[in-house]
């Protein structure tokens, strides 16, 4: 299949806003696709490339495309900028340049869908002193072979900006039309493979009955079920019969894949982390025993006071490229577990909350201090769940989740019958997708920080406000080394950012504001901390904020 079939399936997704129109032309899409192509197609209307669980990263960010589309446009850095700032986007700003430039070999050849994808492979995979050097060659080829409409969305598919409106959903909705399967049965399937390609494949050569069939595998990891923000602890006591309160510990979120005596550790971002934190593989493989899949949060600990670290002693240890050994003896890791998904043989997220923490205690072997279960207590008494509450936060944790012993497993949903309580005022998960540069004493520094949440109609991260408060000047340095690279165009000193990184932010309430393009501003916000465990797809969707909102009004009446 040629790509400029799918260049031009992205062009009337752009234009068309309404879902059905959208859900009819993917469909149709998926309907005329090759059998071997049907892996890949579906996550490249996403505008993804590969799963977010494979080890395959493309890993070029602006700079590296930039360098690549000025080679082959023939123009500077600073008049692709420009032309960036003028047109919106980087990808309409490729298409206009190459527009200008006449290439004897643009039609020689046309583009098809499996070169495109190998060749990202090839970005995916380039190693060594000159990786870099290797990535913009292949690229700038890529490029060089596109006309100026493929290469508008080749552009914005290397930066995960495909900008076409199309979300989870309706690749889920359009599976189901292009091969007659019930919308249901694609979601549950798509739950437990998380690849739409997987499912794409299986509807087509066996239908439902194939869907049905479609069983978790221990190696590839499902999303993580989200919780809701709780008002307190009597308003859930008031809605759910039979609950559980567990600590909120202040780590991050791992899932433990066990196979026979292999261990591989996932982040909350799908990520697979396994060579970074070697003395979790070692615990894991003592404690677990029996193959599956389970949950837990890992916290960085003093170890002198064995009290929790700051989150940012806890990103050390992911981040960390070299010395892992002796970086896991000075910041040593606690793991409390608190799931399990997979055992016995099969699935467990079908099974209620009671059972499949019975399930956890029988399959785990606790390391004391090491490798452990999360402090329950399962009580309806609201005085009980606040002395809990009470001593969780006197250990230096977050607070309490509070769970439906009677709810399965929804794998990537925010369900409602999970909560969190915490002593902190409101917080949201928001994307930086823009900065000032400093004056004064932050001169030198990005600060001031324009905060974007996603519109899932569009796929675009829209304004909702700026921050510039909760920010020590060691963390401005770190702002300005992690955003500087995102850099798309300045103007003044006003900076436009590629938006990567997420930033947990606390706001007193959500206002209406004409002066965002949300329509929503933060009430004094303030920045708590970067959350490198969580990529822009995990940040707060418009739609979300709307609902806040409303439940904010509702309150105040």
């Amino acid at each position: 299949m040629e790509y400029q079939k799918l260049a031009s399936v992205y062009e009337r997704l752009e234009i068309t806003p309404a879902k059905l129109e959208k859900t009819d032309i993917i469909a149709g899409l998926l309907g005329e696709t090759p059998d071997e192509l049907l892996d890949i197609v579906p996550s490249l209307l996403m505008g993804r490339i590969f799963p977010d669980w494979s080890q395959l990263e493309l890993g070029m960010g602006p700079g590296l495309l930039y360098d690549s589309v000025c080679f082959i446009t023939g123009v500077s850095k600073d008049a692709l900028k420009d032309t960036i700032r003028d047109e919106g986007d980087v990808g309409k700003a490729t298409e206009k340049l190459l527009e200008k430039k006449v290439q004897s070999s643009l039609f020689s050849k046309k583009l098809e869908v499996r070169e495109v994808y190998e060749k990202f492979e090839k970005i995916a995979g380039a190693a060594g002193a000159k990786s870099q050097d290797k990535m913009k060659r292949i690229l700038s080829d890529l490029l060089n072979s596109a006309t100026p409409s493929e290469a508008k969305y080749i552009t914005r598919t290397v930066l995960d900006e495909l900008r076409v409106g199309v979300a989870e959903g309706l690749v889920r909705d359009a599976i189901a039309l292009a091969f007659d399967v019930p919308k249901d049965a694609v979601e549950r399937a798509y739950m437990i493979t998380n690849d739409f390609g997987v499912v794409a494949k299986t509807a087509k050569a066996a239908g439902e009955k194939g869907l049905q069939g479609l069983k978790m595998k221990i190696g590839v990891p499902l999303k993580p079920m989200l919780s809701q923000i709780a008002p307190s602890i009597d308003d859930v006591l008031g809605d759910v019969e039979d609950v559980a309160f567990e600590i909120k510990y202040d780590g991050a979120r791992l899932q433990i894949h066990k196979n026979g005596s292999e261990v591989r550790l996932f982040s909350r971002r799908l990520e697979e982390v396994t060579q970074n934190l070697p003395d979790i593989v070692e615990y894991a493989k003592k404690a677990i025993k029996e193959d599956a899949i389970v949950e837990g949060e890992a916290v960085a600990i003093d170890p002198v006071t064995r009290k929790p670290r700051a989150f940012q002693y806890m990103l050390k240890r992911f981040r960390r490229k070299y010395d892992i050994e002796r970086m896991a003896k000075e910041i040593p890791f606690e793991t409390y577990l608190f799931d399990v998904l997979y055992a016995r043989g099969k699935s467990q997220i079908d099974e209620p909350f009671k059972n499949r923490r019975k399930l956890l205690e029988e399959i785990i072997e606790p390391i004391d201090k090491k490798f452990e279960l999360a402090k329950q207590r399962i009580t309806h008494d609201a005085s009980v769940a606040e002395e809990f509450y009470n001593e969780a936060i006197e250990m230096g944790h977050e607070g309490l989740m509070i769970k439906n012993r009677l709810a399965s497993y929804t794998p990537g949903a925010r369900v409602k019958h999970m909560y969190k309580i915490k002593p902190v005022m409101e917080t949201l998960d928001l994307v930086i997708v823009g900065a000032l540069w400093g004056t004064g004493k932050r001169t030198g520094w990005l600060s001031s920080y324009v905060l974007g949440a996603k519109d899932m109609e569009t796929g675009e991260f829209t304004s909702v406000g700026r921050v510039g408060t909760g920010v020590t000047e060691e963390q401005l340095q770190e702002f300005t080394d992690v955003l500087k690279p995102l850099i798309e165009y300045e103007s003044g000193g006003e900076v436009r950012l590629h938006p990567d990184v997420v930033v947990e932010v606390a706001f007193q309430e959500i206002q209406e504001s004409p002066q965002y393009k949300s329509g929503f501003a933060l009430r004094f916000p303030r920045v708590m901390r970067i959350r490198e465990d969580k990529s822009p797809s995990d940040a707060e969707t418009l739609e979300r904020l709307k609902v806040l909102y409303e439940a904010q009004r509702g309150q105040a009446k």
